[in-house]
Protein backbone atom coordinates (compact mmCIF):
# COMPACT_ATOMS: atom_id res chain seq x y z
CA UNK A 1 0.00 0.00 0.00
CA UNK A 2 0.82 3.56 -0.83
CA UNK A 3 -0.30 6.48 0.81
CA UNK A 4 0.40 9.80 -0.67
CA UNK A 5 0.88 13.06 1.01
CA UNK A 6 0.06 16.07 -0.68
CA UNK A 7 2.17 18.99 0.76
CA UNK A 8 1.24 22.32 1.20
CA UNK A 9 3.21 25.30 -0.35
CA UNK A 10 4.45 25.94 -3.41
CA UNK A 11 3.10 24.80 -6.21
CA UNK A 12 5.64 23.82 -9.16
CA UNK A 13 2.44 24.50 -11.57
CA UNK A 14 3.38 26.62 -14.82
CA UNK A 15 7.27 26.47 -14.40
CA UNK A 16 7.10 22.62 -14.13
CA UNK A 17 5.04 22.69 -17.21
CA UNK A 18 7.37 25.09 -19.00
CA UNK A 19 9.37 22.12 -20.49
CA UNK A 20 12.50 21.79 -22.00
CA UNK A 21 14.70 25.21 -22.32
CA UNK A 22 15.64 25.71 -25.86
CA UNK A 23 18.74 27.51 -25.16
CA UNK A 24 21.96 25.68 -23.68
CA UNK A 25 22.45 26.96 -20.09
CA UNK A 26 25.58 26.49 -18.36
CA UNK A 27 25.22 24.86 -14.65
CA UNK A 28 27.70 23.95 -11.88
CA UNK A 29 26.20 21.18 -9.51
CA UNK A 30 28.17 20.24 -6.66
CA UNK A 31 27.24 17.12 -5.10
CA UNK A 32 27.28 15.78 -1.45
CA UNK A 33 29.09 11.96 -2.89
CA UNK A 34 28.15 8.96 -4.03
CA UNK A 35 27.31 7.05 -0.47
CA UNK A 36 24.46 4.41 -0.42
CA UNK A 37 22.01 3.78 -3.64
CA UNK A 38 20.22 6.99 -3.32
CA UNK A 39 22.59 9.88 -4.03
CA UNK A 40 23.97 7.87 -7.61
CA UNK A 41 20.54 7.65 -8.30
CA UNK A 42 20.10 11.28 -8.08
CA UNK A 43 23.60 11.98 -9.45
CA UNK A 44 22.82 10.55 -12.81
CA UNK A 45 19.52 11.70 -12.77
CA UNK A 46 20.31 15.36 -12.75
CA UNK A 47 22.98 14.53 -15.83
CA UNK A 48 20.47 12.35 -17.94
CA UNK A 49 17.96 14.99 -17.23
CA UNK A 50 20.23 18.14 -18.20
CA UNK A 51 20.44 17.16 -21.74
CA UNK A 52 16.50 16.82 -21.45
CA UNK A 53 16.39 20.78 -21.10
CA UNK A 54 19.60 22.22 -22.59
CA UNK A 55 21.75 22.34 -19.67
CA UNK A 56 25.72 22.58 -19.98
CA UNK A 57 25.94 20.68 -16.69
CA UNK A 58 29.41 21.10 -14.80
CA UNK A 59 29.28 18.01 -12.73
CA UNK A 60 31.67 17.76 -9.15
CA UNK A 61 31.13 14.84 -6.49
CA UNK A 62 32.63 16.04 -2.96
CA UNK A 63 33.09 12.66 -1.98
CA UNK A 64 31.41 13.69 1.69
CA UNK A 65 34.29 16.47 1.94
CA UNK A 66 32.82 20.16 2.51
CA UNK A 67 35.92 21.60 1.55
CA UNK A 68 35.89 19.69 -1.91
CA UNK A 69 32.37 21.39 -2.59
CA UNK A 70 33.42 24.76 -1.94
CA UNK A 71 36.60 24.16 -4.10
CA UNK A 72 33.91 23.34 -6.75
CA UNK A 73 31.79 26.39 -6.32
CA UNK A 74 34.28 28.48 -6.25
CA UNK A 75 35.49 26.72 -9.94
CA UNK A 76 32.01 27.36 -11.11
CA UNK A 77 31.82 31.27 -9.92
CA UNK A 78 35.69 31.11 -11.76
CA UNK A 79 34.32 29.53 -14.92
CA UNK A 80 31.39 32.09 -14.92
CA UNK A 81 28.46 29.51 -14.89
CA UNK A 82 25.05 30.77 -15.47
CA UNK A 83 23.79 29.15 -12.25
CA UNK A 84 24.92 26.93 -9.01
CA UNK A 85 23.07 24.17 -7.73
CA UNK A 86 24.69 22.62 -4.14
CA UNK A 87 23.44 20.05 -2.29
CA UNK A 88 25.42 20.75 0.87
CA UNK A 89 27.51 17.76 2.74
CA UNK A 90 26.49 19.94 5.94
CA UNK A 91 24.62 22.72 7.30
CA UNK A 92 27.21 25.32 8.07
CA UNK A 93 30.35 26.82 6.57
CA UNK A 94 28.16 28.34 3.62
CA UNK A 95 28.12 32.25 4.19
CA UNK A 96 31.67 33.16 2.06
CA UNK A 97 31.51 30.90 -0.71
CA UNK A 98 27.52 32.14 -0.83
CA UNK A 99 28.63 35.59 -1.16
CA UNK A 100 31.28 35.35 -3.56
CA UNK A 101 28.43 33.60 -6.05
CA UNK A 102 26.51 36.79 -5.17
CA UNK A 103 29.26 39.35 -6.26
CA UNK A 104 30.03 37.33 -8.98
CA UNK A 105 26.38 37.75 -9.76
CA UNK A 106 25.85 34.02 -10.08
CA UNK A 107 22.08 32.62 -8.51
CA UNK A 108 22.89 29.63 -5.70
CA UNK A 109 20.02 26.73 -5.99
CA UNK A 110 19.97 24.80 -3.23
CA UNK A 111 18.31 20.64 -3.75
CA UNK A 112 17.93 17.93 -1.28
CA UNK A 113 20.24 19.74 1.82
CA UNK A 114 19.44 22.95 3.63
CA UNK A 115 22.39 25.30 5.04
CA UNK A 116 22.36 27.61 8.01
CA UNK A 117 22.90 31.09 6.78
CA UNK A 118 22.72 34.27 8.31
CA UNK A 119 21.48 36.13 5.15
CA UNK A 120 18.96 33.77 3.26
CA UNK A 121 19.10 36.15 0.22
CA UNK A 122 22.63 34.40 -0.52
CA UNK A 123 20.94 31.60 -1.82
CA UNK A 124 17.83 31.78 -4.21
CA UNK A 125 15.50 28.87 -3.35
CA UNK A 126 15.99 25.34 -1.66
CA UNK A 127 14.28 22.62 -3.65
CA UNK A 128 13.71 19.26 -1.88
CA UNK A 129 12.01 16.72 -0.51
CA UNK A 130 10.96 17.29 3.27
CA UNK A 131 12.93 15.65 5.44
CA UNK A 132 11.42 16.78 9.15
CA UNK A 133 8.30 15.64 6.93
CA UNK A 134 10.06 11.58 6.25
CA UNK A 135 10.92 11.46 10.01
CA UNK A 136 7.10 11.91 11.18
CA UNK A 137 5.62 9.89 8.74
CA UNK A 138 7.87 7.30 9.99
CA UNK A 139 7.10 7.85 13.57
CA UNK A 140 3.26 8.15 12.63
CA UNK A 141 4.05 4.75 10.80
CA UNK A 142 5.60 3.06 13.48
CA UNK A 143 3.16 4.84 16.37
CA UNK A 144 0.25 2.94 14.77
CA UNK A 145 1.51 -0.43 14.59
CA UNK A 146 2.83 -0.49 18.08
CA UNK A 147 -0.22 0.80 19.66
CA UNK A 148 2.54 3.71 20.97
CA UNK A 149 4.77 1.10 22.87
CA UNK A 150 7.89 0.57 21.52
CA UNK A 151 11.86 0.63 22.36
CA UNK A 152 13.73 2.22 19.66
CA UNK A 153 17.20 1.79 18.33
CA UNK A 154 17.93 4.72 15.81
CA UNK A 155 20.69 4.80 13.22
CA UNK A 156 21.49 8.19 12.32
CA UNK A 157 22.69 9.78 9.28
CA UNK A 158 26.11 12.21 8.64
CA UNK A 159 26.29 13.98 11.81
CA UNK A 160 25.38 17.93 11.06
CA UNK A 161 23.65 17.13 8.00
CA UNK A 162 20.46 18.79 7.04
CA UNK A 163 18.77 15.24 6.49
CA UNK A 164 20.28 13.59 10.09
CA UNK A 165 19.33 16.51 11.87
CA UNK A 166 15.27 16.62 10.37
CA UNK A 167 14.55 13.23 9.80
CA UNK A 168 15.18 13.36 13.51
CA UNK A 169 13.61 16.44 14.91
CA UNK A 170 10.39 15.26 12.99
CA UNK A 171 10.86 11.37 14.07
CA UNK A 172 11.23 12.43 18.00
CA UNK A 173 8.36 15.32 16.90
CA UNK A 174 5.90 12.05 16.79
CA UNK A 175 6.97 9.60 19.19
CA UNK A 176 7.53 12.11 21.77
CA UNK A 177 3.77 12.13 22.34
CA UNK A 178 3.23 8.49 23.56
CA UNK A 179 5.16 8.12 26.90
CA UNK A 180 5.69 4.51 26.08
CA UNK A 181 7.52 5.12 23.17
CA UNK A 182 11.27 5.79 23.64
CA UNK A 183 14.99 5.68 21.44
CA UNK A 184 17.17 3.83 23.63
CA UNK A 185 20.09 3.89 21.56
CA UNK A 186 21.44 5.76 18.94
CA UNK A 187 24.46 6.36 16.52
CA UNK A 188 25.60 7.78 13.17
CA UNK A 189 26.31 5.31 10.65
CA UNK A 190 27.23 7.80 7.85
CA UNK A 191 24.47 6.96 5.49
CA UNK A 192 26.16 3.97 4.46
CA UNK A 193 25.36 0.13 4.72
CA UNK A 194 29.03 -0.46 5.99
CA UNK A 195 28.44 2.07 8.31
CA UNK A 196 24.64 0.85 9.43
CA UNK A 197 25.91 -2.90 10.07
CA UNK A 198 28.72 -1.82 12.41
CA UNK A 199 25.88 0.33 13.96
CA UNK A 200 23.83 -2.42 14.81
CA UNK A 201 26.02 -4.78 15.64
CA UNK A 202 26.68 -2.48 18.49
CA UNK A 203 22.99 -2.24 19.10
CA UNK A 204 23.09 -5.92 19.38
CA UNK A 205 26.06 -6.09 22.06
CA UNK A 206 24.59 -3.76 23.87
CA UNK A 207 21.25 -4.73 24.64
CA UNK A 208 21.50 -8.30 24.89
CA UNK A 209 20.49 -9.09 21.20
CA UNK A 210 17.88 -6.78 20.85
CA UNK A 211 16.41 -7.64 23.99
CA UNK A 212 12.84 -5.57 24.67
CA UNK A 213 13.99 -3.81 21.15
CA UNK A 214 10.46 -3.15 18.89
CA UNK A 215 11.76 -1.53 15.93
CA UNK A 216 14.75 -0.02 14.38
CA UNK A 217 14.45 3.43 12.71
CA UNK A 218 17.18 4.18 9.96
CA UNK A 219 17.46 7.67 8.57
CA UNK A 220 18.07 5.88 5.18
CA UNK A 221 17.73 2.50 3.51
CA UNK A 222 21.43 1.80 3.24
CA UNK A 223 22.44 1.70 6.96
CA UNK A 224 18.51 -0.30 7.27
CA UNK A 225 19.87 -3.15 4.72
CA UNK A 226 23.51 -3.30 6.88
CA UNK A 227 21.25 -3.29 9.98
CA UNK A 228 19.52 -6.16 8.49
CA UNK A 229 22.31 -8.07 7.37
CA UNK A 230 23.82 -7.82 11.46
CA UNK A 231 20.55 -8.59 12.70
CA UNK A 232 20.64 -11.90 10.05
CA UNK A 233 23.99 -12.77 10.73
CA UNK A 234 23.02 -12.35 14.46
CA UNK A 235 20.29 -15.34 14.50
CA UNK A 236 17.48 -12.41 14.43
CA UNK A 237 14.60 -11.82 11.96
CA UNK A 238 14.47 -8.68 11.20
CA UNK A 239 10.51 -6.99 9.78
CA UNK A 240 9.47 -10.05 12.31
CA UNK A 241 11.23 -9.77 15.88
CA UNK A 242 11.78 -6.15 15.26
CA UNK A 243 10.19 -3.40 13.14
CA UNK A 244 12.45 -2.32 10.34
CA UNK A 245 11.84 1.61 9.59
CA UNK A 246 13.49 3.79 7.10
CA UNK A 247 14.02 6.42 4.50
CA UNK A 248 14.73 6.45 0.64
CA UNK A 249 12.89 3.58 -0.59
CA UNK A 250 15.64 2.22 -2.82
CA UNK A 251 15.14 -0.97 -4.85
CA UNK A 252 17.04 -3.11 -2.08
CA UNK A 253 14.69 -2.09 0.42
CA UNK A 254 11.57 -2.57 -2.06
CA UNK A 255 13.28 -6.17 -2.13
CA UNK A 256 13.49 -6.36 1.73
CA UNK A 257 9.90 -5.03 2.00
CA UNK A 258 8.86 -8.09 -0.21
CA UNK A 259 10.74 -10.44 1.61
CA UNK A 260 9.16 -9.46 4.24
CA UNK A 261 12.49 -8.14 5.85
CA UNK A 262 12.07 -4.38 5.91
CA UNK A 263 8.54 -2.87 7.31
CA UNK A 264 8.23 0.62 5.86
CA UNK A 265 10.34 3.20 4.02
CA UNK A 266 9.66 6.98 2.86
CA UNK A 267 10.26 7.70 -0.68
CA UNK A 268 12.48 10.34 -1.31
CA UNK A 269 12.72 10.89 -4.88
CA UNK A 270 15.82 10.43 -6.92
CA UNK A 271 14.41 11.78 -9.91
CA UNK A 272 14.31 14.98 -9.50
CA UNK A 273 15.66 16.83 -12.53
CA UNK A 274 12.28 17.53 -13.71
CA UNK A 275 11.59 19.79 -10.56
CA UNK A 276 15.07 21.05 -10.33
CA UNK A 277 15.60 22.58 -13.73
CA UNK A 278 12.39 24.08 -14.95
CA UNK A 279 12.70 26.61 -11.87
CA UNK A 280 16.57 27.00 -12.13
CA UNK A 281 16.02 27.61 -16.24
CA UNK A 282 13.22 30.11 -15.30
CA UNK A 283 15.24 32.26 -12.65
CA UNK A 284 18.24 32.38 -15.33
CA UNK A 285 15.38 34.13 -17.66
CA UNK A 286 13.45 35.89 -15.39
CA UNK A 287 14.73 36.45 -12.31
CA UNK A 288 11.83 36.95 -10.08
CA UNK A 289 12.01 36.27 -6.18
CA UNK A 290 10.55 32.71 -5.17
CA UNK A 291 9.68 30.98 -2.09
CA UNK A 292 13.15 29.74 -0.41
CA UNK A 293 11.94 26.11 0.13
CA UNK A 294 9.70 24.23 -3.49
CA UNK A 295 8.52 21.07 -1.70
CA UNK A 296 8.85 17.62 -3.62
CA UNK A 297 6.45 14.96 -2.26
CA UNK A 298 7.05 12.04 0.17
CA UNK A 299 5.18 8.76 0.08
CA UNK A 300 5.30 6.06 2.54
CA UNK A 301 5.49 2.51 1.53
CA UNK A 302 4.63 -0.72 3.42
CA UNK A 303 5.41 -4.45 3.31
CA UNK A 304 1.60 -4.19 2.43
Amino acid sequence: MTLKFALAGVALGAIALAGPSAFAQTIGFSQVGSEGDWRPAFSANMQESAKDYGVDLKFANAQGKQEEQLRAVRAFIAQGVDAIIIAPVVVTGWDQVLREARDAEIPVFLVDRDVDVEDKSLYVTRISADFNLEGKLAGAWLAAESKGDCKIVELQGTTGSAPAIERKKGFEAVIGQFPAMEIVATQSGDFTTEGGKKVMEAFIKSTDNLDGICASFAHNDNMQLGAIQAMKEAGLNPGKDVQMVSVDYVPAIKDALDDGEANASVELRSAVGEFIYPVVLDYIKNPAELDKWIVIPSDLHTAD
